[in-house]
């Protein structure tokens, strides 16, 4: 059953709600079981129209031939203390690793993944997920209780987020084992990882 014309403009504005990134159209014709793209061609355009004549904080772009439904500039900043974090699979491995074994030296986890963790360690500490305290010639990490309510996890105590964390991963950590946690941190070499990951 095909919905009204009036309501294609609102299930293509749904879509690029719940996209979540920036859809073509093809991707909105497909979505929608629709065969002709001008229909979504035009409900775009009285989208656009209409998101740009009336005061709200969103606003529909056009991203190469992609569209998303997207915050204003001026609202990004207001946004960003609820929206989640995103993270690339080497901050990720450096949070696991320093969760895991913290409190931990940073010098450790640079011989754990190589030069690259000083990057991730400025990375996690900007985003509130690790807090860092001299120690010697190097800092000492440990995550902030931030970490445990990003993740959902119901302890800010080390033992108990290495417990969780082995619950959740298993014996590795990207593909890599994860030394026993009876092993302290300065004895746990098993875990390498080239520069470039």
């Amino acid at each position: 059953m095909t919905a009204p014309a009036e309501e294609l403009p609102l299930r293509v504005e749904a879509l690029l709600f719940a996209g979540g990134k920036p859809l073509a159209v093809r991707e909105i014709v497909a979505a929608l079981g629709l065969s002709d793209p001008r229909p979504v061609q035009q409900a775009l355009r009285l989208l656009a129209r209409s998101y740009s004549g009336r005061r709200t904080a969103l606003e529909m772009r056009r991203v190469g031939d992609r569209y998303a439904l997207q915050l204003r500039e001026e609202y990004v900043a207001t946004a960003r203390s609820v929206t989640p974090m995103e993270m690339s699979p080497r901050t990720l491995k450096a949070l696991t690793l320093v969760a895991y074994h913290q409190p931990m030296l940073q010098s450790l986890l640079v011989r754990m993944i190589g030069d690259p963790a000083y990057g991730e360690v400025q990375r996690l500490r900007g985003m509130g997920l690790l807090r860092a305290v001299p120690k010697g010639s190097t800092l000492e990490l440990s995550t902030t209780r931030a970490f445990s309510e990003y993740f959902g996890i119901s302890s800010t105590r080390p033992e108990e987020i290495r417990q969780y964390l082995a619950a959740k991963l298993g014996p590795t950590v990207a593909g890599e084992p994860l030394p026993p946690a009876s092993l302290p941190p300065a004895t746990s070499e098993g875990l390498t990882a080239s520069p470039s990951e």
